[in-house]
C-alpha cells in the first residue's frame, strides 16, 4: 500500500505580511536616507530622487481625491513638512501592503489551480 504525501499548505498570509512588512522596511529606510541626505548635502539629484519616492503615494493620494485638500493644507502653513511626510509614509505602507495580499492571493490562486489539475492525473 502506497502512502501519499501531501504538502502542508503553504502559511500565505504570513509570507505575504513578512514580505509587505520588509518591503515597507526598505522604502521608508531609503526614503529616510534620501531626506537625510538631501537636507545635508542639497543636490538635484537627491531632490528627484525625493520626489521619485514621493510620486507612489502623491498619486495614490491623487486617485482617492485627498491631495488636493493635502496640498492646499500645506501651502496654507496648516499642516507641517513633518506631518506630510508620515500621511505620505502611512499611504506607501498601506499600498505596499494592498499590493502583498493582491499579488499573494493571486499566486495562492494559480497555486490551488495548478495542484487541482495535478492531482486529476
Amino acid at each position: 500500500m502506497q502512502q501519499t504525501q501531501t504538502q502542508p499548505p503553504l502559511p500565505l498570509l504570513r509570507i505575504m505580511g513578512g514580505n509587505a512588512f520588509m518591503l515597507t522596511m526598505l522604502y521608508l529606510l531609503v526614503g529616510i536616507v534620501v531626506e537625510g541626505a538631501r537636507r545635508v548635502w542639497p543636490s538635484l539629484l537627491l531632490q528627484r530622487l525625493s520626489l521619485s519616492l514621493d510620486s507612489l503615494p502623491a498619486r495614490a493620494l491623487e486617485l482617492v481625491g485627498w491631495m488636493q485638500p493635502l496640498r492646499d493644507a500645506y501651502f496654507a502653513g496648516h499642516i507641517s513638512e513633518f506631518r506630510l511626510r508620515l500621511i505620505f509614509g502611512v499611504t506607501t505602507i498601506v499600498i505596499i501592503f494592498l499590493l502583498a495580499v493582491g499579488v499573494g492571493l493571486f499566486m495562492g490562486t494559480l497555486r490551488s489551480l495548478a495542484l487541482r489539475r495535478a492531482s486529476r492525473r
